[in-house]
């Protein structure tokens, strides 16, 4: 086995000689050739809706959403794309709201990286507080009852217009779309109702899963209540290039998106496996070890009852959301947190990541190798540290010719599941 595994912002090389792996990537799209003239043509051009340039005139308060320091989202390309339909609006008419959901601030260093210096020097730009009731907006019920407050600046707005990534996600279904929104710009409150335990323990939260994802389906009845006027939603490669752009009305254009990247990342495989490799499909993916459970996850569909999972991540900025680590190191044992996470009446910020890797640990056991996570946080995590990443797959395997492998290089842009005649057909 020789593969190389995205890592942080290269890449490690796996070499196991002798060993015989399967290796399950999402299939290759080329990048558009010219991302940002595809860009401009999807704006000019949107599913059901009319080009901004004619939806928004001089004087309106126009308000865009954009993704955070967590996800791949060009938006160096995608928000300069959208203000060039917008050249008739004056600069202090357009207010940038960054999709932080409950995740930290971005610095203006950072600001400055995925929006550029011109518009981060022109433009007001936020980094919205979702536990502020001054920012917020409540805008009504979800059908099921749950509270939504938006953050004011959109709501108020006269034009919306709403930017993102489109991957599969491990309980929303897929990410962008109404996801900008909710938990993207919504209350605190509204993110940990959204993101409760009995939402995340539906067995139709989870990948690739949209018609009866309560979580999907929540987030779109929120965006239906302060409806943007537009998505502008991309597809990227592996190489992070455009593959393909979605732009329009919300519904029509993300369902688009969604099928066209079903049908690359999505993967059959014959049956489950003894050992899977993953990774989170490096920077800015694989930022700290909360994310990761993304990968952890897209692992845990393919492995077999008391396998093994190796999560390959570099977490430069460690474990993550205080709130992850706390809960998952104030039960000694797994059974007795996930019991907890379901009895509470009180929802508490991150508990879905640790209740989703809880759900994984009873079914496998989780190694980590970072260079830049310690043994404490690695087993504070209830996973098992791994500093010599062939000498534990040699152990894992034990020179048993019968065990099973399979290698992720990608992690989470590569969805399998387990489907004999699907995978044989392919």
């Amino acid at each position: 086995m020789n593969v190389k595994l995205s890592y942080g912002r290269g890449d490690l090389q796996l070499s196991v000689p002798g060993l015989q792996a399967d290796v399950v990537e999402p299939r290759h799209v080329d990048g558009i050739r010219d991302p940002y003239a595809a860009l401009v043509a999807a704006l000019e051009s949107p599913f059901g809706v009319a080009p901004l340039r004619r939806q928004a005139s001089a004087s309106d308060k126009i308000a865009i959403v954009f993704s955070d320091i967590t996800r791949p989202t060009p938006n160096s390309m995608m928000i300069p794309a959208i203000l060039s339909t917008l050249d008739h609006v004056p600069d202090e008419n357009i207010t940038l709201i960054n999709a932080l959901g409950l995740h930290r601030p971005n610095t203006k260093d950072e600001l400055i990286r995925m929006l550029g210096r011109d518009v981060v020097g022109r433009l007001n730009v936020l980094n919205p507080d979702p536990s502020d009731p001054g920012q917020l907006s409540h805008v009504g019920k979800t059908s099921s009852g749950r509270p939504i407050s938006i953050n004011r600046n959109f709501v108020e707005a006269d034009v919306r217009v709403v930017t993102g990534f489109i991957e599969p996600h491990f309980f929303a279904g897929f990410s962008g779309g109404a996801k900008s929104i909710l938990p993207g710009i919504a209350s605190q409150a509204s993110i940990l109702a959204n993101h409760d335990a009995e939402m995340i323990s539906d067995p139709n939260s989870t990948w690739g899963q949209t018609d009866r994802n309560r979580v999907f389906q929540e987030a779109r009845e929120a965006a239906a209540i302060v409806p943007p006027n537009m998505i502008l939603n991309v597809a990227l490669n592996s190489r992070r290039e455009i593959t393909g752009v979605f732009c329009g009305e919300l519904m029509s254009a993300h369902d688009a998106g969604c099928d066209f990247v079903r049908k690359t990342s999505m993967k059959p495989v014959i049956e489950p496996y003894d050992v899977v490799i993953t990774t989170n499909g490096g920077w800015p993916l694989d930022i700290n070890l909360y994310q990761v459970v993304k990968g952890i996850s897209a692992a845990a569909r393919i492995v077999k009852d008391g396998g093994d999972i190796i999560a390959v991540a570099e977490c430069s900025e460690g474990v993550g959301h205080g709130r992850f680590a706390d809960i998952l190191a104030s039960h000694a044992e797994v059974d007795d947190m996930l019991g907890y996470l379901a009895d509470s009446p009180t929802v508490r910020p991150d508990q879905w990541q640790a209740q989703i890797l809880g759900g994984i640990l009873k079914k496998a056991k989780i190694h980590v190798y970072s260079k830049q996570l310690s043994d404490a946080q690695i087993r504070g995590a209830k996973c098992e540290p791994c500093r010599d990443l062939e000498r534990r797959v040699i152990e894992l395997v034990g020179g048993d010719s019968t065990k099973t492998v399979c290698v992720l290089p990608q992690g989470p842009l590569t969805i399998p599941y387990v489907n004999a005649a699907e995978a044989v057909a392919v």
